[in-house]
């Protein structure tokens, strides 16, 4: 066999093995039968449980189209490399070539198996210690995270917007959408710390803010679980916003409190206060779910993170303007000088490095 022949069988037992653990042919299947499903004379009966049914096999092939091209791309080379012509052996250099870091990031990817990896997120950012500064770094972050997701494909909502006193914003929360967006931003949650020259210090002193990151997955399907009403405190407000065809005039935004955890959800983008309801209400049941998911694991901060305050101590990553220009993870120790592109959305790298960090840590 040849050499090229041995780097291809290579590659495609590790791509055939990360779709076993990825269970991509389990996906695959899933995907199959719900177009099956969506070809019923009946299947549009009911709109919503069938628009449902589209997003979430829409979602499966989205998922499990990468591992089959690849998974074609090797057997074809492979195929090439076995009729050994001399002719072949500067095309299949350049495929093997190419091959090998798709692959290696599809190696990364499988480190996104877990229960709600795959799962859109629900992204919360909350304003810290250090007043009007910390509001304005939590603007900063807003913008960053849009950025991110910008960049790498994804759909970012806004569900809820509180604006600060003087500047920035007191907190945000907003669900970005694609395929692991939950499992990428996993490494977010937590307290960011930033050091600069304050803009808003007539003296131009250095200033540190604090935000703090929440996530949890956004499960869009139905959440099997009761809440009584009795338990839940339901507030509503008018909306609030730059203006727009969205922002209403009466009291449509709503802000639910589950009294027995003091979990507190606010959205307030839907068109009418009934719309704004059922989001708020699904996104209560989607962190009720992850809360239990956490006890049962005996590890509270494995999709959330620890309720922590938002100021010193606490933090998971500086991101340092002056006397000199760093972001650090203190996770990690992964670190970059270019501070102005990390705050224009380049975090993937920290993201991924968390990943590695975080396998590691539970292996060990």
């Amino acid at each position: 066999m040849s050499i090229q022949s041995d780097q291809l069988t290579t590659l495609k037992t590790e791509i055939d093995s990360l779709a076993q653990r990825l269970k991509i042919a389990e996906k695959t299947q899933r995907a199959a039968d719900m177009e099956k499903q969506s070809a019923e004379p009946t299947f549009w009966d009911d709109p919503e449980s069938a628009q449902k049914v589209m997003q979430q096999m829409s979602k499966l092939k989205s998922q499990v189209a990468p591992w089959h091209k690849i998974q074609a791309r090797i057997n074809d080379a492979l195929e090439l490399a076995s009729l050994e012509d001399d002719d072949l052996a500067e095309e299949l250099d350049a495929e093997i070539a190419e091959l090998q870091p798709q692959v290696e990031k599809m190696t990364f990817q499988a480190m996104l198996s877990g229960q709600y990896d795959d799962e859109d997120a629900v992204l919360a950012i909350h304003a810290g210690a250090g007043g009007t500064d910390s509001q304005d770094w939590a603007e900063m972050m807003e913008r960053m995270y849009i950025r991110w997701a910008e960049q790498s494909g994804y759909k970012i909502e806004i569900l809820d917007r509180s604006d600060g006193e003087e500047a920035g914003i007191k907190s945000v929360t907003m669900s970005i959408s694609g395929n692991y967006a939950f499992g990428y931003l996993q490494s977010e949650q937590g307290v960011h710390r930033l050091v600069r020259l304050s803009p808003f210090d007539s003296a131009s002193r250095r200033h540190t803010s604090f935000a703090k990151v929440e996530l949890w997955p956004d499960i869009q399907d139905d959440i099997d679980i009761e809440i009584n009403d009795k338990d839940l405190r339901v507030d509503t407000y008018r909306a609030s916003g730059a203006g727009g065809q969205h922002v209403q005039k009466n009291d449509t935004a709503v802000r639910m409190t589950h009294i027995p955890t003091g979990i507190v959800v606010q959205c307030q983008n839907q068109r009418s206060q009934l719309q704004n309801r059922d989001r708020a209400l699904q996104m209560l049941k989607a962190r009720l779910v992850e809360i239990e998911l956490k006890k049962q694991e005996a590890e509270l901060a494995e999709l959330k993170g620890e309720n922590v305050d938002a100021g010193w101590g606490n933090q998971i990553r500086s991101y340092v303007l002056h006397p000199y220009q760093m972001v650090k993870d203190l996770r990690t120790s992964h670190e970059v000088g270019n501070v102005s592109a990390v705050l224009d959305g380049r975090l993937t790298d920290f993201m991924e490095s968390y990943l590695k960090w975080k396998i590691a840590s539970v292996s060990s």
